[in-house]
């Protein structure tokens, strides 16, 4: 059985994907533990523990953010919003 989950998703803005920038992830009291540059195609994935995380998005001139609670071997699935 798996002792991590992963968390993943894509960054809109406008409802379109976003080309570039970085997912941030965030444990529970707010500090930074990865972070990971966005796909082509506005995506983004990592590897973590289970609980409570939040997905900050980065882009040029816009950022949003995003809470996720992830369970042990269930991958979480998070559409991140960003706006100026």
């Amino acid at each position: 059985m798996a002792k991590e989950t992963v968390i993943q998703g894509i960054v809109v803005k406008g409802g379109e994907p976003v080309s570039s920038g970085y997912a941030r992830l965030l444990d529970e009291g707010g500090d930074f533990t990865a972070e990971v540059p966005l796909s082509a195609t506005g995506q983004f994935r990592f590897f973590a523990r289970p609980g409570t995380w939040t997905v900050r998005a980065l882009v040029p001139g816009a950022s949003g953010e995003q809470k996720v609670f992830a369970r042990q071997g269930e991958p979480v699935e998070a559409r991140v919003e960003v706006s100026a």
